[in-house]
């Protein structure tokens, strides 16, 4: 999970490759809590870990596939609509509901060519959040594709193979980049404030440079100093 305004990754899990993502991602809800917004892409839909994330307090707006049947139940003025979804074991009989708002929106590409974007929210007032709003939310949701190439490409360097030799530390050697990742995106955030500017006009491999070159020393204090 990452935070939009700051890329900074502030959970994270692993597993094996043969666990799924949406298996982890069970994990994260941990770090969720009333106030939040996630943000999710199709491929996480799922009702019984949807009715498990909102049950942490978070708001959720989830993009599910264009395909998925979301029958219309009552029209919002803001162009949105409440529908229900059901678990897969409960489709025909129509038992247990869950009550969404769908948000649906075309994005214009190639010439001749949209893409067709379908969200769903727990949010149900359009006067809290109208459609306009939560669109315009969900693409932030890229902003994490930022902090991966952070983490993997400039950080960590292309190509770059873990050197460690066993699973715990290769799982180890992992959440020590993300810990370096995270303290570097909080300096980021520190010198935004600071200077009352956005943490995204803040260069990440500009800081990151800094931070390499003070490290060393650094290094020549003994830690009780």
């Amino acid at each position: 999970m990452a935070e939009c305004g700051t890329h900074a990754i502030f959970a994270a899990t692993t597993g094996p490759l043969a666990t799924h993502e949406t298996v982890l991602a069970r994990r994260l809800f941990a770090a969720l809590g009333p106030g939040m917004l996630l943000l999710a892409d199709r491929g996480f839909l799922g009702f019984d870990l949807w009715r498990e994330a909102a049950a942490t307090g978070a708001d959720l707006l989830w993009r599910v596939k264009s395909s998925a049947v979301l029958p219309v139940v009552e029209q919002l003025p803001d162009g949105s609509y409440l529908s229900h979804v059901f678990a897969a074991r409960d489709k025909r009989r129509h038992a247990d509901p869950i009550t969404v708002r769908v948000v649906e929106y075309t994005m214009p590409g190639q010439p001749g060519q949209a893409t067709v974007y379908r969200l769903i929210s727990t949010i149900l007032d359009p006067h809290g959040a109208p459609a306009l709003d939560l669109a315009a939310l969900y693409a932030q949701r890229w902003e994490i594709e930022t902090s991966l190439d952070e983490l993997k490409t400039h950080q960590g360097q292309p190509g770059m193979v873990l050197r460690s030799q066993t699973p715990a530390g290769v799982e180890q050697e992992i959440y020590g980049f993300l810990l370096v990742h995270y303290a570097i995106r909080s300096l980021m955030h520190h010198a935004a404030q600071s200077a009352d500017t956005d943490p995204d006009r803040v260069s990440f491999t500009r800081t990151l440079r800094l931070a390499r070159r003070q490290v060393t020393a650094q290094a020549a204090f003994p830690p009780h100093d």
